[in-house]
């Protein structure tokens, strides 16, 4: 090795992200007797998870009926007992040809090579832009969720809500927990867009939920105090003379999710446009290979949906990369990916998940399924 380059370690897959899809990827590859490397950005793997302190649903193999951040360390210590080496403060910022990763740790050039790569980036919350948005005490509702169930800081005491989703209705619930007055819950749509069983929570808590609402403005002196809002038309323009003030000390947006696909970009993955999974995402087979031989996506990198379906996604992918690395016959993988692929159906059941599970088939139909 020439003297001053940047050693080089290799590994039959790099999973890059340690949320539920990453850890399942990197933990299927070890069932399988394969050395796999999880690299993750943040100080503790887990992802949203540990923010997570409602149960889930589904099945014993989605661990129902456990919260989520009890789920995490269930998932943690499933990657110790497999030997799954983990890469903790890892930011990574290039992937080549030949399956190199390039990251950054501490002030450390590190590279990895890999058979495999599989890329479980996650999400990030969109923002919405209105008057006052910049203020002090308007938050994303993910950073609401992380201040009190991370740190154990109530980020305010009168909150105002906006949007129905799952994220919206649960965090709202969970800052009654802590203690703050959801004041008002709003969404521009005609219809809640999160599941009626989280709703139902806040409503008999008392959180009226205005639906054909959006918010005007927020005000406030160097910080949030009151909210103008008002109702829309059916084309989602601010109808005049309905506008509404709200004295409040917190704005929470919870207005959905995009994948995070930086990566895929860099690896150079071709891209499809799925609306029911977040826009655009990495065409990916139904084994979750994405168009560049031997690279992988999974959970909401590859379109955003739920934990439980991030973290079977991740599954899928391990074994794929499995069975690429020659670690699983060709029937071991079919019976694998059947099982895994039912545990999705399943998820993808109901009102939201078919719409999803349509998305999905498409992406599967643009790489050539």
């Amino acid at each position: 090795m020439r003297e001053g380059r940047t050693p080089m370690k290799e590994y039959d897959a790099i999973v890059i992200g340690g949320g539920p899809a990453g850890l399942g990827a990197a933990i299927e590859v070890a069932k399988a007797g394969g050395h796999p490397v999880l690299i993750d950005e943040n100080a503790r793997p887990g992802g949203q998870l540990f923010k997570q302190i409602h149960k889930f649903f589904g099945s014993r193999e989605h661990y129902a009926g456990t919260r989520g951040f009890a789920i995490g360390e269930k998932l943690l210590q499933e990657a110790e007992d497999e030997k799954v080496e983990v890469q903790l403060n890892t930011r990574v910022w290039g992937i080549f040809p030949d399956h190199i990763v390039t990251a950054v740790s501490g002030k450390e050039a590190v590279c990895f090579r890999g058979k495999t790569i599989i890329l479980a980036a996650g999400a990030s919350e969109n923002s919405l832009s209105f008057p006052g948005c910049t203020l002090p005490g308007v938050m994303m509702a993910g950073a609401a969720q992380t201040m009190m169930n991370l740190y154990r800081t109530l980020p305010g005491k009168e909150i105002l809500m906006i949007g129905s989703g799952n994220v919206g209705l649960i965090v709202a619930y969970q800052l009654m927990q802590a203690g703050a007055h959801v004041k008002m819950l709003i969404d521009a749509a005609a219809e809640t867009n999160g599941y009626e069983v989280h709703a139902a929570k806040i409503k008999r808590a008392g959180v009226p939920i205005r639906l054909g609402h959006t918010i005007v403005r927020a005000e406030g002196n160097g910080r949030v105090e009151s909210a103008v809002i008002c109702k829309v038309d059916a084309a989602f323009h601010p109808v005049p003379g309905t506008e509404e003030k709200i004295d409040v000390d917190t704005v929470c947006v919870a207005v959905g999710l995009s994948p995070r696909v930086e990566l895929s970009a860099l690896a150079g993955c071709r891209f499809t446009w799925a609306g029911a999974l977040g826009g655009q995402v990495p065409v990916h087979t139904s084994g979750m290979e994405t168009t560049v031989p031997g690279i992988y996506v999974a959970g909401d990198g590859a379109g955003t949906e739920e934990a439980s379906t991030a973290l079977d996604q991740g599954r899928m992918a391990g074994v794929s990369a499995a069975h690429r690395c020659g670690l699983l016959s060709d029937l071991r993988e079919a019976e694998e990916h059947r099982k895994i692929q039912e545990r999705l159906d399943m998820l993808r059941s109901g009102q939201f998940g078919e719409k999803r599970k349509s998305a999905e088939q498409a992406v599967w139909k643009a790489a050539g399924e």
